[in-house]
């Protein structure tokens, strides 16, 4: 998928590839990777497995790719802020550990509500073109978390 949007004049195009964590789509991961400037990797908040899976992934793309942004995003915050605070807790810290250890940045998302999504580009692009970075970092449990 294309997204394309403007910053101060200049139009900017993202290409964005989902290999869907699926052993089917595993060849296109160094096509995907090769030449990224950033590197999204996703897992969902409610299933603590996905983010192992993550790790894995995160492995796999910097074997084709070792420049790009590493970026954790996880997924379905809408339905993780649902579940019991020690367990929302346990994952947060959880992230937080897997994204120090990628040298990632960490947001915690929603794209059914369109919670962080425009912000996750909006880093990659202050990043990519030495931009001022306005947003702030929030490592409240039960909000959407961001961690730089």
């Amino acid at each position: 998928m294309d997204k394309v949007f403007s910053v101060r004049g200049t139009r900017i195009a993202f290409s964005i590839w989902d290999v869907a964590g699926d052993l089917r789509f595993s060849g296109q991961v160094p096509f995907a990777c090769k030449g990224a400037m950033a590197i999204l990797i996703m897992f969902d908040l409610t299933n603590r497995s996905t983010l192992s899976n993550a790790k894995d992934w995160y492995r796999q793309a910097r074997t084709w790719n070792k420049m790009g942004i590493p970026i954790l995003v996880g997924t379905k915050f809408d339905d993780f802020v649902q579940l019991p605070l020690d367990m929302q807790w346990t994952v947060v810290h959880e992230a937080r550990a897997s994204a120090r250890a990628m040298r990632a940045t960490l947001f915690f998302s929603s794209a059914t509500h369109n919670i962080n999504v425009h912000k996750i580009f909006k880093f990659i692009t202050a990043k990519l073109f030495n931009l001022p970075w306005t947003i702030e970092r929030n490592l409240t449990v039960g909000e959407p978390i961001i961690d730089f």
